[in-house]
């Protein structure tokens, strides 16, 4: 959906669920600017049981003068509701009627969603949703300062100060607003208060501990979810806990964040696996968050008792044990540098020829200079040569190699590259800061290098530690192979299950 497709109605209402939070007030505010920029008839409401009261919100909305509304009713049928960050029916959003419904969200789809709609649920904030389609309509002027620090605000608040941030659309906008530092510092010091100290205090006394894996979890009363981030720093400084677990139980879900300081256990991939058909979760290797939805977790646990009584097989504190444990009971781990994979029931593979996109970086970049490579599996920092190729792949991901192994290894084709990505890679230049998409220049090649593997079908999560790099892990779910060179048994990778099934093929004799 574009923006522009919702300037066909003229009376229009804004709605973000009740007892807003910094994101759903930001986005929602930056909306209004955009539709009062197009002269369009436009309020921006809330309700619930209570009116915002938290002093840091209080604060934001006098200053940027954020012209946000408490409601119990509409008076007339606006030609158009939008739902900013909330989804409508859901449960922590009154109902109103509307002749038209839209939705802009990050958040897991629970139910149908109307026709206008753009919910992009990797993203970290609904302010990074809203950055991303005013980005594609040329907003420029309407871009001022009290949008870049409503935006700014929005992400910061909902990603835990960007520790739970994990989708390069989410850099992207931090790295381009030119915000009021002074209101986020002010901003930054009022989260707390002394209501949410206590309840950080009560739910230490309550630390849950499991020696035998080394993690910690706590739960704690409804609160700030900045508090659970605070909480998870201090829990995980202690000397025999290597992951914690914060979370706490809302009317509409269960918001957790997840501290990790051991290299056998990636928080954004924890919080991944927590949220697995239930929610959303993701974030940084040592940091990552996410939140459960009440009515995915009803779906997908129907004995779900929304008491949260221990003896209950499925309470949200069961469910939540039982995943963590499911998580670090049920996996293996494997150091390719000191593992001798058995390989003597495995079958023989070889790698399948496939277009692949590719660029020759200097057309970009000067040689010479260092350059920043997006894409939605991170960012790589890369010095540019005469002779540097980027390779592009139908995952999306970018790998750069040489003028001399590109010739070696594939072979330019005039078969059509055209991949579709959740996020089309980029690349910065580390001098000037301008940035330009890959795709536009990118040519198609076809892979020649010979790869024979071992492989097999893994049984359960698998984490691998590939002998190049010691301290990060290659992660395989069941379903996705577990692949050895035959020329070098120490060159041990896991292979996506519908990735190996496009770049491999048996081998004759195998």
């Amino acid at each position: 959906m574009k923006l522009s497709n919702l300037l066909n109605y003229n009376n229009i209402v804004i709605q973000c669920h009740d007892n807003p939070d910094a994101d759903a007030i930001c986005s929602g505010y930056v909306l209004y600017r955009y539709f009062q920029n197009h002269n369009k008839k436009v309020r921006f409401i809330y309700s619930g049981n209570f009116v915002i009261s938290k002093s840091n919100l209080v604060y934001l909305i006098e200053t940027l003068r954020i012209p946000i509304e408490f409601v119990n009713a509409l008076k007339h049928k606006p030609d158009l509701l939008v739902m900013i960050d909330c989804q409508y029916g859901e449960g922590n959003v009154r109902k109103f009627p509307a002749k038209e419904i839209a939705v802009i969200d990050h958040h897991q789809v629970y139910g149908t969603l109307p026709k206008l709609n753009e919910v992009r649920s990797n993203l970290g904030s609904c302010c990074s949703v809203i950055w991303n389609l005013l980005k594609l309509e040329n907003e420029d002027d309407l871009i001022d300062k009290k949008i870049t620090t409503a935006l700014y605000y929005g992400l910061y608040s909902d990603t835990n100060a960007f520790s739970e941030m994990s989708h390069p659309l989410d850099r992207d906008m931090l790295e381009n607003l030119h915000y009021d530092k002074d209101l986020i510092v002010r901003l930054k010091n009022m989260n707390l208060t002394l209501k949410e100290a206590k309840i950080a205090g009560v739910a230490m006394l309550g630390l849950e501990y499991h020696a035998d894996n080394r993690y910690a979890i706590l739960r704690t009363d409804p609160c700030d979810p900045n508090i659970l981030g605070l909480i998870g720093d201090f829990i995980v400084a202690v000397d025999t806990v290597d992951v914690c677990l914060v979370y706490s139980v809302l009317s509409f879900g269960v918001k957790f964040s997840i501290r990790s300081c051991s290299n056998e256990t990636r928080a954004d991939e924890l919080a991944a696996f927590l949220a697995k058909d239930i929610g959303s979760g993701g974030g940084h290797t040592e940091k990552a968050g996410g939140m459960l939805n009440n009515e995915l977790i009803v779906r997908n646990y129907p004995d779900y008792i929304e008491i949260d009584d221990d003896s209950a097989k499925h309470s949200i504190s069961n469910i939540i044990r039982e995943r963590m444990a499911d998580y670090f009971e049920n996996s293996d781990i494997i150091r390719a540098n000191i593992t001798n994979i058995d390989t003597s029931k495995m079958k023989r593979y070889e790698r399948s020829s496939i277009v692949l996109g590719y660029v020759e970086a200097k057309q970009l970049i000067p040689a010479g200079n260092m350059a920043i490579i997006r894409t939605l599996f991170g960012d790589n920092t890369v010095e540019i040569n005469d002779n540097t190729i980027l390779i592009i792949d139908y995952s999306g991901n970018v790998f750069p190699i040489s003028k001399e192994k590109f010739n070696s290894n594939y072979t330019v084709t005039r078969k059509k590259f055209r991949p579709e990505f959740d996020y089309v890679p980029t690349i910065k230049n580390a001098d000037t800061g301008k940035v330009m998409q890959l795709l536009p220049l990118a040519k198609s090649c076809t892979s020649t290098g010979e790869l024979n593997i071992f492989a097999k079908k893994i049984s359960k999560t698998t984490k691998l530690f590939p002998y190049w790099d010691c301290e990060k892990y290659m992660l395989g779910q069941k379903g996705d192979y577990i692949a050895v060179s035959i020329e070098n048994k120490h060159n041990v990778f896991i292979i996506e299950k519908n990735l190996f099934k496009k770049t491999y093929k048996p081998m004759k004799n195998s």
